[in-house]
């Protein structure tokens, strides 16, 4: 099982206490950029000194899994296009690594800033390609309340199933559009 939680506003000591509350051993930080400027206590440094004091290991794979990749081919019409990144390489090798630590039951959780995870890559990118690997992202909302994968897709798509008659996936893109 593999874990999917964000940061948001989020006070670091409760951001940790809800990762030990699932017993998370390795946080997979998914930000292109590691760093907040309004929320300092999640730039990466800071981070993976707190959390090893809490005796979770830090690994980064942002350059990887992050939503916003320095491939311009990614890109169309200034949003990020879901379906480019997942056939990139550097994109099917980060998500080797997490089917890997899936296979050796490690507990993980993969971590954006975004604490909504409707919102965020981590359910309209990486959630889709691990459920391709039978791996469904469970979502942490708080200390004791989490989501499936499954769930927050219908969600976000309003009720209506995210595979149509076809099996054929909606697209994802970027809400935002960058430059």
């Amino acid at each position: 099982m593999i874990y999917s939680i964000g940061h948001g506003s989020k006070k670091i000591e409760d951001f940790i206490k809800e990762l030990t509350s699932f017993e998370i051993s390795y946080l997979i930080d998914v930000r292109t950029s590691p760093y907040s400027k309004f929320n300092p206590q999640f730039n990466r440094e800071v981070l993976k000194h707190d959390l090893g004091n809490a005796g979770i290991t830090y690994v980064y794979l942002g350059d990887t899994l992050g939503g916003l990749p320095s491939d311009h081919s990614c890109y169309v019409d200034g949003k990020v296009d879901y379906d480019l990144i997942k056939e990139k390489d550097f994109f099917k090798e980060g998500l080797e690594r997490l089917i890997i630590a899936n296979e050796k039951n490690l507990n993980v959780a993969v971590m954006c800033s975004e604490s909504k995870p409707e919102e965020c890559h981590r359910s309209k990118l990486i959630g889709q390609e691990l459920l391709k690997h039978d791996i469904s992202l469970v979502h942490i909302l708080s200390t004791d309340k989490t989501k499936g994968q499954v769930t927050i897709m219908n969600e976000l798509n309003r009720g209506k199933h995210f595979i149509d008659l076809f099996n054929e996936e909606k697209s994802f893109t970027s809400r935002k559009k960058y430059d």
